[in-house]
């Protein structure tokens, strides 16, 4: 899978950031959330990442 950097929040590859895949997908680095006491499979996981990441996306128009 290739990924494209779409929007972060730093250059060090250590934090939030929104790719593009070429797969026509998504995939998002952030903090790995482990108390949300929710049942989803074991081959999935849920990031968190900050609104303003999302917000800033979509106002320069990258997803």
């Amino acid at each position: 899978m290739k990924l494209t950097r779409l929007v972060g929040e730093c250059e060090d590859g250590e934090c939030p950031t929104i790719y593009a895949t070429d797969r026509g997908t998504l995939a998002i680095q952030g903090n790995k959330v482990t108390d949300h006491g929710i049942d989803i499979p074991a081959h999935e996981t849920l990031a968190e990442i900050p609104v303003d990441l999302v917000r800033k996306a979509i106002h320069d128009k990258l997803i």
